[in-house]
């Protein structure tokens, strides 16, 4: 009988020891793990993450672990970033900007990946004829602010402005994609309009320089690579006497007097409603690509100040 006794005892004790044991594990699978990939840090993009994280956590609280990694304006390293989500098995991506996108659309075809930032999904994914619905395990939102009005902005502020000169990054297919529509519609407008590329920081200040040499007005789109550099940008055509419209207000901020654009805080809140929906399971596949719903025209007081430029009603100061 002692013996028995001493049997039923091990047993129970196990039992509880794998009891124990199950429950961590079911705590660890409880844990929503979302990877952010942020392809360089800057004002528009840091905010995007924000307000896509702030959604998140109010959404799941504790439970989720939102790991946001920065790949310091390298292409190769948001391959390297989404790769080790991938491996880690997280339940979302977050792609903030189209390296990032293109990097984790390329990394897995099974989690959910949404993309912010994103000017053209369809450039971006190279996919034709694009209806707005990437239908794969791809979404996102966009941050295409209207260019027809941002190349009307140009005609309000500098009426008597005959040439017209872009600078961008040509490595980045958004902004290959925004040049190709705005200098049809400043063309239209009866500008003069020429492209100034640059391939990555070393030559944006000569190449800067090359478009002031040019131009009456610059213009800059929502380019990632231009917002990190926006004092080398600043450095030249403040001087040059040069004004910029910009795509966005971090760009603006830094080197323009003027922008008509969107709210980046509250894209990313936008994405992060979107992850929700996915994480409570909605299929990601059937989501339509969502875009802001409001513009703001915005100067840089600033540097209209520098500049002598006088901004007319109807635009916020950039704070």
């Amino acid at each position: 009988m002692k013996k028995l006794l001493m049997l039923l005892m091990c047993v129970l004790l196990l039992a509880g020891c794998s009891n124990n044991a199950g429950g961590s594990s079911s705590s660890d699978e409880d844990t929503i793990k979302i990877g952010v990939v942020q392809l360089v840090q800057h004002e528009a993009l840091d905010a995007a993450t924000k307000g896509f994280e702030d959604v998140l956590k109010e959404s799941f609280g504790d439970k989720v672990v939102v790991d946001i990694q920065n790949a310091s304006g390298e292409p190769t390293n948001c391959t390297t970033i989404v790769n080790g989500f991938v491996a880690n098995g997280v339940n979302l991506i977050m792609a903030n900007a189209t390296p990032a996108l293109q990097a984790a659309a390329s990394a897995t075809g099974d989690i959910a990946v949404l993309g912010t930032s994103i000017t053209d999904y369809g450039s971006a994914l190279d996919i034709d004829n694009f209806n707005g619905t990437v239908g794969t395990n791809v979404s996102g939102t966009s941050d295409l602010a209207p260019l027809d009005q941002q190349a009307l902005m140009v005609k309000e502020l500098f009426p008597e402005a005959k040439k017209v000169g872009i600078i961008f990054c040509s490595s980045e297919a958004n902004s290959a994609y925004q040049v190709e529509v705005i200098t049809k519609e400043l063309t239209n407008l009866g500008f003069e309009v020429k492209e100034f590329s640059f391939t990555d920081t070393n030559d944006i200040s000569s190449v800067t320089q090359s478009a002031c040499d040019f131009a009456d007005v610059i213009y800059i789109p929502t380019d990632n690579t231009a917002a990190s550099n926006t004092e080398a940008i600043a450095n030249v055509v403040l001087p040059a006497g040069v004004p910029v419209i910009a795509g966005e207000e971090g760009i603006a901020k830094g080197c323009g007097v003027a922008t008509l654009s969107i709210s980046y805080y509250d894209l990313g809140r936008v994405t992060g409603q979107m992850a929700v929906d996915i994480l409570n399971g909605k299929d990601v596949s059937t989501m339509p690509i969502e875009y802001a719903s409001s513009f703001t025209k915005k100067f840089n007081p600033s540097n209209c100040e520098q500049l002598n430029i006088t901004i007319p009603e109807g635009y916020e100061a950039i704070e």
